[in-house]
């Protein structure tokens, strides 16, 4: 049996290879990058195919895919959310992707998202602060203190100069897990025991709750004039962290609406509550934060488009890493249409 060809041959991201890759470029490096991919991809937005996710939804938890195309790569993401794995000693977000040619179909990327997907939506989320938050922020609150917590914070450090992160969660080891982790990463880190404790002088709050189910993770009292909310643990139907009070006070601003409506904080509103979309922000053709008093929030449940600029950010990464396997994933028979010849020489 012949080894395959070159034309065979598809890079695939490892768990190892990824976390490799991002101590080889720097994780701040990475998010700093990742924020600027997306926001170019979001300056584009009318380029690209858009549905919202498909989803399978059960008792425990929901798997979705998450395809895009900009007419030159097509990109998909498979994701799930079961919030009741941590209990069992699983992540409650597993994800991995692909990238292809559109020209020939041929897959040019197959990667882990697990990590990928943590990077991006922390990623995201400060890059939407960065249209959106108050002028000179340097205070972030961050409700529910799991997986992606660190990352928020890192994020918003790197990309929003965020100097101070407060902490709170409902599982005091989880706070103790996180304030851990940024020890030494250049925060004041104060691990609060309230919610309303940790957003006390915040500028921007980052809710992060994992539970299914509807929420009152903020209460309309604990919100003053003047901050910015960046809400995504919502992200399937059934699960919201805000109460409907906020909403009606707020500015929002949401990836893409017929997606956000399903999925987002604004599911609790009527279909025809204004919304404005955060790309025609970055573009400037809808204004963001109208005052210092305003509160902006944005409604944040991901978006194929995030995982596209993603992926195509690690393929653009990848050859002078070489942190990467390469996977006999396509068949390249010699000629095209014996390709039940191959399979009989290969006996």
């Amino acid at each position: 049996m012949t080894d395959p060809s070159r034309l065979a041959l598809v890079p695939f991201v490892s768990v190892a290879d990824m976390m490799r890759l991002v101590h080889h470029i720097g994780l701040e490096t990475v998010l700093t990058e990742l924020a600027a991919e997306i926001e170019a991809d979001f300056r584009r937005w009318e380029s690209f195919d858009k549905t919202p996710r498909v989803a399978s939804h059960s008792d425990v938890g929901v798997i979705e895919l998450m395809p895009t195309s900009d007419g030159s790569f097509y990109g998909f993401k498979y994701v799930n959310g079961h919030p009741k794995n941590m209990k069992e000693g699983l992540q409650t977000v597993t994800a991995f992707g692909l990238l292809a040619d559109v020209s020939t179909g041929y897959p040019v990327l197959l990667s882990e998202m697990t990590i990928l997907t943590a990077l991006r939506t922390a990623a995201t989320s400060a890059m939407a602060a960065k249209h959106l938050a108050p002028k000179n922020a340097t205070t972030l609150a961050i409700i529910g203190n799991g997986a992606q917590s660190e990352f928020q914070a890192l994020a918003f450090k790197a990309v929003n100069g965020i100097t101070e992160v407060r902490l709170y969660d409902i599982d005091r080891s989880a706070t103790e897990k996180c304030a851990r982790n940024l020890a030494g990463k250049g925060l004041t880190v104060v691990p609060c025991r309230s919610a309303e404790e940790a957003i006390e002088g915040a500028q921007i709050i980052t809710t992060c709750t994992a539970d299914k189910q509807y929420a009152t993770i903020l209460s309309d009292n604990m919100v003053g004039r003047g901050v910015h909310i960046n809400a995504i643990g919502g992200d399937c139907p059934g699960k919201t962290e805000l109460a409907r009070a906020i909403l009606d006070r707020s500015d929002i601003f949401v990836e893409y609406p017929p997606q956000t409506r399903v999925e987002g904080e604004i599911q609790q509103l009527d279909a025809d509550h204004p919304v404005k979309e955060l790309w025609q922000v970055i573009t400037g053709a809808v204004p963001g934060r109208a005052d210092a008093d305003a509160i902006t929030l944005f409604d944040g449940v991901g978006f194929a488009i995030e995982d596209f600029s993603a992926l195509r950010y690690v393929h653009g990464r990848l050859r002078d890493s070489g942190h990467f396997l390469e996977l006999d994933m396509i068949a390249d028979p010699d000629e095209p249409r014996d390709l039940f010849g191959m399979l009989m020489r290969a006996g």
